[in-house]
């Protein structure tokens, strides 16, 4: 699979996708359709993690504005057609059952943030500067950067951020919980992070996930009956038993994924 504006790899379990829309990876209509197709990569056997990455000043200036230009033309259902593009990708990042994570170097704003938002874990620097400026042509954050966005940081937090339209570094995006980690090299924190995943039981870690994300939106008896559900099932895998198996021994576990 031949990408124009992702530099897209996978080695050793890893796929890394490379944001590689120069200068700024600006989100425009090839981007959209080749992030839903590098979602493909990312469910392929042979692939156990994610990593979504930028460049070294620059993650995503989100949406090209030459693409709002040209909305102008199109109907409300052709809008929401289009959006369903980069939206669909975004849905399928978070639900996919394999972790996902965001590094973020330099400016992370609009649609960048919101593809960042839909990733499990993100890392960004200290100088990195992430924040919703859409209000400076009238709009909202409309791919996740209200929906998601909430989840993380709080209401409160969440309308200061839009309302303000204010860029905020990595530091500050940690303490409001808008990043879990921060790291001089974000991208070198997350191919450390992402190998150590790739040697846990892949079930286990897409069934966490999958039970995290309902359990954020359900009520405590529901996300309760899920983890049940989830536990029993693997009980019965393979990669359980060899965890039990390694403990005995007094060894490293050898997952498989059965």
């Amino acid at each position: 699979m031949e990408f124009d504006t992702l530099d897209v790899t996978v080695t050793d379990g890893i796929a890394t996708i490379r944001l590689a829309n120069d200068p700024v990876n600006a989100i425009d209509q090839r981007m959209r359709r080749e992030l839903a197709e590098a979602v493909d990569v990312l469910r392929e056997d042979r692939v156990q993690v994610g990593v979504f990455a930028g460049g070294d000043e620059v993650f995503s200036v989100g949406a090209d504005v030459a693409l709002f230009e040209a909305a102008q033309e199109w109907t409300t259902a052709e809008f929401r057609e289009n959006s369903r593009i980069l939206g669909g990708a975004f849905d399928a990042i978070e639900t996919i059952e394999k972790p996902v994570l965001a590094a973020i170097n330099g400016t992370c704003v609009g649609g960048g943030l919101e593809l960042a938002l839909a990733c499990d874990v993100r890392i960004a620097a200290p100088d990195s500067k992430l924040g919703f400026p859409e209000h400076n042509i009238g709009l909202i954050p409309g791919l996740g950067g209200c929906s998601r966005f909430v989840h993380l940081v709080g209401p409160g937090t969440a309308k200061d951020l839009i309302f303000s339209g204010d860029l905020i570094d990595g530091d500050r995006a940690r303490e409001i919980r808008l990043v879990e980690r921060v790291a001089d090299d974000p991208e070198a924190a997350a191919r450390s992070y992402a190998e150590d995943l790739r040697d846990r039981p892949p079930q286990a870690l897409g069934l966490a996930k999958r039970v995290v994300n309902t359990a954020r939106d359900a009520d405590t008896r529901t996300a309760g009956t899920l983890e049940s559900l989830a536990q029993s099932t693997l009980l019965k895998t393979d990669d359980h038993r060899e965890g039990i198996t390694a403990f005995r021994e007094d060894r490293d576990p050898e997952f498989t994924g059965e």
